[in-house]
């Protein structure tokens, strides 16, 4: 599907302007008096929304909606009502409910055109431009759908092709300046969550660096891909034992964005891109097995961060790394007890091989010291252990600097990407003791989401670093089964946010 989007002044503000349309969306608040478009469309129709609210047919709750057909006195066929619950209420969650359900109604009805006006409402503590911005991901987001591996396309698919938002003519400026980036975000969430869900078989090691080359060459980026002879020669021994049981070749990818002076340190993401997830000899259950081609949605989130930035044209100098192989079973599969020498030198005791996320992100973020980081920031569907401490609602943030973890968590409340900081403390540290090697893959049960990141920072003490722990965010299961795109918001917002402060 095609979306364009446009702004539209209206002029002057206390007359009823607007293009022609398919549909007019409209936010209504439950009670009060009609302000605004509201009471424009209200008198251009001779009362009808009053008559509607009166009467009952509409009640204005939070995220409620209704379609009028055939509409007289609009230059639309059709008035769409989105409830936006008590005025008093209105904050960020509640614009963003109307938004995505308005989206949801429309995206089931045969309409092109739709004119949006929602981004008018005032959200306090918002700016003028962020209802718009909100609105554009929303609908990006729900119209998404993935078809690659379907014999025959969807029954029903949306034909909505342009969207206008109306904004006063103070904002219009900003409104096109965040109706671009936030087409830049869906772009770059649309290929995390289209990546994320290919099936294994076809999102191979090879697959993933294919595609990042692809990017790379769409959009000026600098692209290396090691494979395994290279990865030997770098002593990767924690990466190369992850991914010896497998077919699949193992892969390096590092990506350059420059946007920035050659002299400016870079921004390090680095993101897990394990296609797929068995367990290796610590073999996972059979049931839910499928869902671990979702092991390289940190990866994904990567890729997808690096596509967002480069459509910004964002004045910031980024580097990508995504270690990438499969964890399988097989004769020469890594094996509990086994001792391998990382990157770094430091040997490793295998505990249980279904830690295999930190062998092949170790090995990464000691690569990454190449680069001589202003700030390392690893992203990754590491442990079950942090959906069982924070569910599905915010991603795991565990960092050995405030400053670049306060960076992040404030730009996931503004991306409305939630993470929560959890601790490293030094007592964490003893439960990964060795007798046969440096230090074990595993901890042990209590607080493995902490001691799972812990191992992480071992290898992280050159440079500011953060980590993601996103096994809970990245993707949904069961009958929903999907990915979500997170953090792409986040680590975009984060990556936005450092290079404004330069400015």
């Amino acid at each position: 599907m095609t979306l364009s989007f446009s702004i539209h002044v209206r002029k002057p503000a206390n007359k009823l302007s607007l293009p022609k349309s398919d549909c007019l969306v409209l936010g209504l608040f439950e009670e009060g008096p009609m302000t605004g478009v509201a009471l424009h469309v209200d008198e251009a129709t001779r009362g009808l929304v009053s008559r509607l609210m009166k009467a009952g047919d509409f009640d204005g709750k939070v995220g409620s909606t209704l379609l009028v057909p055939e509409v007289s006195g609009l230059d639309a066929s059709r008035l769409m009502l989105v409830g936006l619950g008590q005025q008093k209420e209105l904050k960020e969650k509640v614009y963003q409910k109307a938004a995505k359900e308005a989206w949801r109604a429309l995206l089931q009805r045969n309409l092109e055109h739709v004119t949006f006006t929602l981004g008018e409402v005032a959200v306090p503590g918002c700016t003028s431009d962020w209802g718009v911005g909100v609105a554009t991901q929303a609908l990006r987001y729900e119209a998404y759908r993935f078809t690659q591996t379907k014999s025959k396309p969807e029954e029903k698919r949306s034909t909505i092709k342009r969207v206008v938002f109306t904004a006063t003519q103070d904002s219009e400026k900003a409104a096109k300046v965040v109706v671009k980036k936030s087409i830049a975000l869906a772009n770059g969430t649309d290929l995390a969550r289209h990546l994320s869900n290919l099936p294994a078989n076809v999102c191979t090691p090879t697959y993933l660096a294919d595609t990042a080359k692809q990017m790379a060459g769409e959009w000026g980026i600098k692209a290396e891909v090691l494979g395994m002879k290279q990865i030997s020669a770098l002593k990767m021994g924690a990466f190369l034992a992850v991914a010896r049981a497998s077919a699949e070749e193992p892969k390096l990818i590092v990506l350059q964005y420059r946007g920035a002076g050659a002299k400016e340190a870079p921004v390090v993401l680095v993101g897990k891109g394990i296609t797929f997830d068995s367990g290796g000899i610590s073999l996972k259950p059979a049931e839910g097995m499928d869902e671990m081609k979702y092991d390289m949605c940190g990866a994904a989130a990567v890729l997808g961060t690096v596509r967002a930035i480069a459509e910004m044209k964002l004045k910031l100098n980024v580097v990508a790394i995504v270690p990438t192989c499969e964890n399988m079973p097989g004769g020469n599969a890594l094996k509990p007890g086994d001792v391998v020498t990382s990157m770094k030198g430091v040997t490793i005791e295998i505990l249980n091989t279904d830690a295999e996320g930190r062998l092949i992100l170790c090995d990464a973020l000691t690569y990454a010291e190449r680069f001589k980081p202003a700030a390392v920031v690893d992203v990754a569907t590491l442990t079950g252990a942090c959906v069982i401490a924070l569910g599905h609602h915010n991603s795991g943030l565990f960092s050995s600097d405030d400053t670049l973890a306060d960076q992040l968590l404030h730009a996931s409340r503004v991306a409305s990407d939630r993470a929560w900081r959890m601790p490293l403390d030094e007592e964490y540290f003893e439960q990964f003791k060795s007798k046969f090697a440096d230090m074990a893959n595993v901890g042990g049960r209590p607080g493995g989401s902490i001691t799972a990141a812990c191992f992480l920072s071992s290898f992280a003490e050159a440079y500011p670093w953060a980590h993601l722990d996103i096994a809970g965010t990245a993707w949904k299961g069961g009958a929903a089964k999907g990915a979500t795109g997170r953090p792409v918001p986040l680590l975009v917002q984060f990556l936005v946010e450092r290079a404004e402060a330069k400015q």
